[in-house]
């Protein structure tokens, strides 16, 4: 019986991973509002009662695909919950923290950036996204003023930047918005991304002796 119940329940995540995959391809492609479940349906292969059945409605399979591309997974941990934010905040100086942080937003950001222009659109349209973020702190700031104020204590930071100024330069500098310009409108590599989001925040953010 358990073994019947764990195939079931593997069956479920793949279809459910299937309908997120397609829906995140066609919603990028042809923008939230002009694609309908039925395609999301073709796409993934399966009926259209199986995506109301999972995920009740457009807008709910909408801010699953959001919170999974953030994540990387549909675990429920929070982000400064997960292994890399430990990462950043452990590490015993700076610069191992900065490469860290800037590492784990890529991988994110390779995820979610598209997503994120296609949902900033969409809201200016369809008011029931809204609903799905009501008006509250925004989570990458805190997640990022969060690591600003661990870096800037730790040996090889800049003395004279503070919290404030050090995450308002790491929330511009790791942007969705100046990600997709280098690697979708100008064809950067994510890797080059990279090494020039942590080279430009380390001349900001670390002292001299520390920067690359």
């Amino acid at each position: 019986m358990r073994e019947v119940k764990g195939k079931q329940g593997a069956r479920a995540q793949e279809t459910r991973r299937r309908i997120i995959e397609a829906a995140g391809a066609l919603f990028v492609e042809q923008g939230y509002g002009a694609t309908k479940l039925q395609e999301i349906a073709d796409r993934a292969g399966v009926a259209i009662q199986t995506i109301y059945f999972v995920f009740r409605n457009k807008p709910s399979l909408l801010k699953a695909l959001v919170d999974e591309a953030i994540a990387g997974d549909d675990d429920p941990v929070p982000t400064m919950d997960r292994p890399w934010f430990a990462e950043v905040t452990s590490a015993r100086t700076a610069s191992p923290a900065l490469a860290a942080l800037v590492a784990a937003t890529r991988a994110t950001l390779e995820r979610v950036a598209a997503v994120s222009e296609m949902v900033r659109a969409a809201t200016a349209t369809n008011p029931e996204i809204r609903e799905l973020w009501p008006d509250q702190a925004d989570p990458r700031y805190t997640v990022i003023s969060t690591a600003a104020e661990s870096l800037i204590k730790k040996p090889g930071a800049r003395p004279s930047i503070s919290a404030e100024e050090a995450a308002d330069i790491i929330y511009a500098v790791l942007s969705p918005e100046l990600f997709l310009v280098l690697t979708r409108d100008r064809a950067w590599p994510p890797a080059k991304w990279e090494q020039w989001a942590y080279g430009t925040l380390a001349s900001q953010l670390l002292g001299g002796s520390s920067r690359p």
